[in-house]
């Protein structure tokens, strides 16, 4: 069944299980299976929107649901191979981080904030689509509306994500294997295999202290490595979760310190300002 992520007020009680570290996951998508098979109803991301007030909250089981109706879509509809390029043009949200894990699903290089005129395809937001519509190949776009509703009106040339990825199957399988060895994410100038994705996740969950049942708050951008690393890729390597930000310079005064408390963070990754 379609899992759609939980309203505000839905957070289940802590959960009695941690998600249990794999020493031989090489790439992202082992880890979430990792952790799929470990608890499946632990939360795994949380995301607030401080500009609009959304939060939804998404198990293990939720979330890897959705990441295989992606990853389904876009080996099967939209045709992409392992060693494509695909341009993630999405801020720091809870579907960008399905998208990532699909992208590491299927084999295809997620280069987030790439050039869409040099990608085989391109994932797009609203406020990026004239910039996406360089792109010669596959264009998707995302609303990035609550509970991952549509556009209003689809935009020209572009497949709307909310229309198209229901229908898609809830188990997926590539069609070849992924190399964790092959290229798997592309950010800040920096690339890296799947393989090393991993290796530089778990170094930065020892630095910053991050065991099974962590649980980070990050307010960072998803436009560098290390906001990927502390809003999705640490967690997820030590069998914690992540409670993604955005906007959060919004927030209220007290606020954060309320949140910390609520969501039971044991880590937080805010920006300073400058």
């Amino acid at each position: 069944m379609y899992g759609k992520p939980r309203r505000h007020g839905s957070r289940p009680a802590a959960r009695r299980t941690l998600a249990r570290v794999n020493a031989t996951d090489r790439t992202p998508a082992d880890l979430l299976r990792s952790a799929l098979a470990a608890d499946p109803a632990q939360p795994l991301v949380t995301f607030y929107d401080d500009a609009t007030g959304e939060r939804v909250e998404l198990s293990v089981a939720t979330f890897a649901n959705w990441v295989a109706k992606t990853a389904n879509l876009l080996q099967g509809d939209l045709g992409a191979a392992p060693g494509d390029r695909l341009a993630l043009l999405l801020p720091a949200h809870w579907q960008t981080a399905v998208w990532l894990l699909a992208c590491s699903s299927v084999g295809v290089v997620a280069d987030v904030g790439g050039d869409p005129a040099d990608a085989d395809l391109v994932v797009s937001g609203p406020d990026t689509l004239e910039q996406a519509r360089a792109c010669g190949g596959e264009r998707v776009a995302l609303a990035l509306r609550p509970l991952g509703g549509r556009f209003p009106q689809p935009p020209a040339g572009f497949a709307d994500y909310a229309v198209e990825v229901p229908g898609q199957g809830d188990r997926f399988a590539p069609y070849a294997p992924v190399d964790p060895d092959a290229p798997a994410l592309r950010v800040g100038g920096t690339g890296l295999t799947g393989a090393e994705l991993v290796e530089r996740a778990r170094a930065d969950a020892r630095t910053l202290g991050l065991g099974p049942g962590a649980r980070v708050l990050s307010g960072a951008a998803y436009d560098t490595w290390e906001g990927l690393s502390s809003g999705l890729f640490a967690p997820l390597a030590v069998g914690g979760s992540v409670v993604l930000c955005r906007n959060l310079g919004q927030l209220s005064e007290g606020g954060l310190a309320q949140r910390t408390e609520s969501e039971r963070v044991t880590n937080t990754a805010v920006p300073q300002a400058p």
